[in-house]
């Protein structure tokens, strides 16, 4: 054992014993997830099988089209089995996570299931890299130093789709605000002219497929859930949990108080439609306020300087040539 360490230290340097564990336990791992991940043939996954639901042949010698019991699964690695390490058993946690893949415009129904997936291979990612790095190209001798700059790489891989969920999330939630009192006034328009709510909702929703689209996947979505039978409130209160904006869930609770106390949803929304159109303004008032407080800084930086050295600089070039 001694000569094996003395070995591994003079080809890999002094942590060569720790990295040779790393590896030996890594390949470990690897060679038990196999076992580990081996599962047994699912007896409901043959009602899937085409060939199960063949029709006899025709008179003409050809079969009729293979029926299926069961959609066809989409393209892509199939993470079932692994559920159990990849979305949180807390439900209140899972439901979180959901709603803040559902705000950055995720909705598949494995989409907490692949963000922790795609976290956890960044991260194995990083350690990799990580490992190469500390292994080749590093000069440090402590192992503080080899464990912090292997441990870097792993925790951007882990944190790098958390920044990319918030960052769509806020991409989204701008769409949302800034087209949401056009499709206000294209909905009154639709009321007003005799279409139900419903109908107002639908064709608002496929009017602004162009300049609003995050918008208008939303309206689509209320509608097609209308259509299919849901309730309505229960609808429109997923909306504004889906959309995270505090004028989208005042505009719900305008609509489901209109119809609960029978009153118009046309007068209703002809004053909240006029209420975000000033809002929006008062926004865009509040951002060109903000603007010379901010160029303040740009032209301090930008232009006192260079015009510091051109006032000074003949003067402390005159007083060095008198000095010298």
């Amino acid at each position: 054992m001694s000569q094996l360490i003395e070995t591994l230290t003079s080809l890999l340097g002094p942590t060569g014993p720790l990295l040779a564990l790393g590896a030996a336990g890594l390949l470990i791992v690897t060679l038990t997830l196999p076992f580990i991940l081996a599962k047994k043939k699912n007896p409901f996954d043959r009602i899937q099988s085409p060939t199960q639901f063949q029709a006899p042949p025709t008179k003409s010698g050809g079969n009729t089209p293979a029926l299926s019991l069961r959609q066809a699964k989409k393209k892509g690695p199939n993470l079932d089995k692994f559920a159990t390490f990849l979305e949180p058993q807390d439900m209140e946690e899972f439901s979180k996570r959901k709603l803040n893949l559902l705000r950055a415009g995720y909705r598949s129904k494995d989409a907490v299931r692949n963000f922790h997936f795609i976290q956890f291979a960044l991260a194995i990612i990083g350690i990799i890299i990580g490992g190469i790095y500390v292994m080749f190209f590093s000069t440090d001798t402590e192992i503080t130093d080899h464990l912090i700059k292997g441990a870097i790489p792993a925790g951007l891989g882990y944190y790098m789709p958390i920044y990319w969920v918030n960052s769509r999330a806020g991409k989204r939630l701008e769409e949302l605000e800034g087209g949401f009192p056009d499709s206000l006034d294209l909905m009154l328009v639709c009321i007003e002219a005799g279409q139900s709510l419903d109908q107002s909702i639908a064709r608002v929703g496929k009017e602004l497929v162009h300049s609003y689209p995050q918008l208008s996947d939303e309206y689509l979505i209320i509608a097609n859930e209308m259509r299919a039978g849901k309730d309505k409130p229960t609808v429109l209160k997923d909306f504004s949990e889906r959309a995270g904006v505090p004028d989208i869930k005042s505009f719900v609770t305008v609509l489901v108080q209109s119809a609960a106390f029978g009153t118009s949803i046309g007068d209703s929304l002809r004053v909240y439609a006029a209420e975000m159109r000033d809002k929006r303004i008062m926004r865009a008032e509040e951002k060109a306020n903000k603007l010379p407080t901010k160029m303040t800084l740009c032209t301090m930086i930008f232009t006192v300087p260079p015009l510091m050295v051109l006032l000074v600089g003949p003067s402390v070039y005159q007083i060095m040539q008198v000095l010298g």
